[in-house]
């Protein structure tokens, strides 16, 4: 989730506990069998709802969704353009040293493909076929925590029919209605705040995740077709830079100048040295 998907559930929370002391106590609001209740059936009919393999995933998965996810584009934008200059200076072969060097696998596959003489239709059909399986795998991740939401409520209502139950059968005892009432409610409160407050942000915070995630490798996919067909180095960057938006944009010509300018310096004072 990063620093602000952590800072908006403590204040989710922060907020539930201060609308709770201004108007009662915090231990009016906790009680052993509504967690019981909440959690442990949540849990259980995940476990019934998908494999072993991906049930155990979701520990995984929750890690993966509160780390910070940055893509750096200015430097898969000069990777690619990097490539492009070698691959028109040098040849289509020249790359394969390139590629060795490459830590994005997808870009290595790309450009291997590029080397072996693939044409360019089965370089598209190849890389796009991988960003499907990647995106399917993701939408997985989130479908798991989007039915946690749906559960979590669905098993707060039962825990409250229970006390609602349990508040009928005692009805003789009119002192304990008020608390059975409050008992049984209590269980739906614990079911809305999972589902809301720490469930669906998940399953968002995933699903935003991935689209980031594809449409970086959509703009990398860009650039190796455009490589493949030797296009100007100029013409590419215009392609990629149409991937991001205005801001980014803005903010990586103003990281390219900042860079010329310290650039200059260093080599004015190299020519006076030599």
């Amino acid at each position: 989730m990063g620093l602000s998907g952590f800072i908006g559930v403590l204040l989710g929370f922060l907020a539930i506990f201060a609308g709770i002391a201004t108007s009662g106590k915090l231990s009016d609001y906790w009680e052993w069998s509504s967690v019981l209740i909440t959690i442990g059936g949540t849990i259980c009919a995940t476990m019934a709802s998908y494999s072993f393999k991906q049930f155990i995933a979701i520990g995984k998965m929750i890690r993966i969704a509160w780390s910070k996810y940055e893509i750096d584009y200015k430097e898969s934008i000069e990777t690619l353009l990097n490539l492009s200059v070698i691959q028109r200076r040098e040849g289509t072969l020249a790359l394969e040293e390139a590629a060795y060097k490459l830590n994005d696998t997808f870009l290595k596959k790309g450009i291997m493909m590029v080397v072996d003489g693939s044409d360019s239709e089965m370089v598209k059909n190849t890389m796009e076929t991988e960003m499907n399986a990647i995106e399917e795998r993701h939408t997985r991740g989130q479908e798991v925590f989007l039915s946690m939401s749906s559960y979590s409520p669905a098993f707060g209502m039962v825990g409250t029919l229970i006390g609602l139950i349990n508040m009928l059968r005692n009805l003789n005892n009119i002192d304990s209605l008020g608390l059975n009432m409050a008992v049984a409610l209590i269980t739906t409160f614990y079911g809305v705040i999972m589902a809301n407050l720490v469930l669906t942000p998940l399953a968002k915070r995933l699903k935003e995740r991935t689209e980031l995630e594809m449409r970086h490798k959509a703009m990398i996919l860009e650039g190796v077709l455009a490589i493949q067909a030797g296009l100007n180095p100029r013409v590419i960057e215009q392609k990629l830079k149409a991937f991001l938006s205005e801001t980014e944009i803005a903010e990586m010509e103003r990281e390219n100048q900042a860079t010329e300018e310290h650039r200059i310096p260093v080599r004015e004072a190299a020519e006076r040295s030599a």
